[in-house]
């Protein structure tokens, strides 16, 4: 089952699966971040919006906002969840809109699935080219090469009758290009048990590499992976906040 059939297939459940995030504290630190570093427009897009909680929450900040994603169930969803927004169906390396942002975010880590460097690279290009002047484009990302391979956390949880496991971890095989996200999820109704695994294809990077790429076009600030402080990135941790201002 390929990654897009298994998000589509679930994509009722994608909220569920992430229960546990707190999506305004997100919001709220990029609000911060955009305060402080951005041209001051409220002009907003979310590249791999989902089902669009944090578009949500950039509404009720006074944003105009608007979504794309490459599924259309989960844009599906959103619309439902943010009536006033505008979405579409896209694969953010080839991002076309008819109007410049003030600010693009991509949550989640999921400028990874850029699945090489030269579409992440096409990705960061289309970012920059619909971005107004001093708008801001600000994404989390994992650096290759401190990704430990342990299987990744289980959370349980019971909704509709029906108990749920959902377990996802990173993996690269420690050379290239390619890393994965490995997703586990299970679904037991009255005794009878539903099983999907899966093994999302994404870009593997550095922070070194990831740096370089952005510099050309933009003013690069990397910020440690904590929306509670604004603080620089220490060199200790492999998750960073990264925040680009165009120049």
């Amino acid at each position: 089952m390929t990654a897009t059939a298994l998000y589509t297939d679930l994509s009722g459940y994608y909220d569920l699966m992430c229960a546990d995030i707190d999506y305004r504290e997100q919001s709220d630190y990029v609000r911060r971040l955009h305060e402080l570093l951005g041209n001051g427009g409220k002009h907003y897009l979310d590249l791999a919006c989902g089902t669009g909680p944090h578009i949500r929450h950039f509404i009720d900040f006074g944003y105009q906002a608007s979504g794309v994603d490459i599924n259309q169930p989960m844009l599906d969803i959103a619309q439902s969840r943010c009536a006033e927004a505008h979405f579409s169906q896209q694969d953010m390396s080839a991002l076309q809109l008819h109007e410049e942002m003030d600010l693009i975010s991509c949550f989640l880590y999921s400028i990874h699935y850029n699945q090489s460097i030269a579409r992440l690279t096409e990705c960061i290009q289309s970012v920059y080219r619909a971005l107004k002047p001093g708008g801001m484009f600000c994404f989390n990302a994992v650096d290759k090469d401190q990704i430990d391979n342990r299987p990744g956390i289980k959370r349980n949880i019971t909704y509709n009758n029906s108990d749920f496991c959902f377990q996802s971890g990173w993996y690269y095989s420690g050379s290239g290009e390619q890393q994965a996200l490995q997703l586990r999820i299970e679904k037991t109704t009255n005794g009878i048990t539903e099983q999907w695994r899966d093994q999302h294809s994404m870009v593997a990077i550095s922070f070194a590499q990831l740096t370089e790429l952005l510099t050309p076009l933009f003013e690069v600030h990397r910020l440690s992976h904590d929306y509670q402080r604004i603080t620089p990135w220490q060199n200790q941790s492999g998750n960073a906040f990264f925040v680009a201002i165009k120049h």
